[in-house]
C-alpha cells in the first residue's frame, strides 16, 4: 500500500476564487472631467449663445423692415386718398367748366340786347328790355350758386392772371397800367379763370 503525498498548497479552485474576490473588493475610481473637456463643453455653449443672439439681430432686423414697409405702405394710401379726394373735389367744383363756358355767349347777347334797348321809347321795346333785364338777373343768380364771377375791372390795375390786354393807349388821367376800357368781361369758375376779360390799358 503505498504513501499518499498531502498537498499542502492551495488549490486551483481555490487560487480563482481568491482572485475574483480580490478583484471584487477593489474599488471604482471616478475619473473626473479632464479641463479640455470643460473648455469644449464653454465653447460649444458659447457658440449657440452667438447663434441665438445672430438670430435675434436677424428677426429684429425683419421686424424693423416690416415695419418701415407698413408705414410707407401707409403714407402712400393716405396720399392716394388725399390726392383721390382732391381730384374728386375738381370735378365736382370745374365739371360744369365747358356747360360754364358755352353759357358765357348767351349772357353777352343778353347784355348787348339791353344795352341795345335801354334807350328806346317804343313800349314795344321797353317790354322786351324789362323781359331780357330779368333774363339776365336769373343768369346773374344761377351763376352766383355755381360760383361763376364776373370780371369787370375797369379802374383796376391790370393784371395778367385775369385780363387780355387787347391795346395799350396813352392816358394823362390815370395811373400806367391802369384798365380804362372794358371790351368784353371775364368770367371765374371757383377762382379759376374760364375767360379773361378783355381790356385797353393805360401807359
Amino acid at each position: 500500500m503505498s504513501a499518499q503525498t498531502p498537498n499542502n498548497g492551495p488549490s486551483e479552485s481555490g487560487t480563482s476564487e481568491d482572485s475574483r474576490s480580490s478583484a471584487d473588493d477593489k474599488d471604482i475610481e471616478f475619473e473626473p472631467a479632464s479641463a479640455t473637456d470643460d473648455e469644449n463643453t464653454a465653447a460649444a455653449g458659447d457658440s449657440s449663445l452667438e447663434q441665438a443672439l445672430n438670430k435675434l439681430a436677424e428677426a429684429e432686423e425683419d421686424a424693423q423692415r416690416a415695419k418701415d414697409d407698413l408705414l410707407r405702405v401707409k403714407a402712400e394710401m393716405q396720399n392716394l386718398r388725399r390726392r383721390t379726394e382732391q381730384d374728386v373735389e375738381k370735378a365736382h367744383k370745374y365739371g360744369q367748366e365747358k356747360f360754364s363756358t358755352e353759357l358765357l355767349a348767351v349772357m353777352d347777347n343778353l347784355e348787348r340786347s339791353l344795352e341795345a334797348a335801354s334807350d328806346s321809347e317804343d313800349e314795344v321795346v321797353k317790354s322786351l328790355h324789362e323781359g331780357v333785364d330779368l333774363t339776365l338777373k336769373n343768369f346773374v343768380d344761377c351763376f352766383s350758386k355755381f360760383n361763376i364771377e364776373t370780371v369787370d375791372p375797369l379802374g383796376e390795375p391790370f393784371d395778367p392772371q385775369l385780363h387780355q390786354a387787347m391795346s395799350i393807349q396813352e392816358n394823362a388821367e390815370t395811373e400806367p397800367n391802369t384798365v380804362i376800357a372794358v371790351m368784353q368781361k371775364g368770367y371765374t369758375l371757383h377762382g379759376r379763370v374760364i375767360r379773361p376779360a378783355m381790356v385797353v390799358v393805360s401807359k
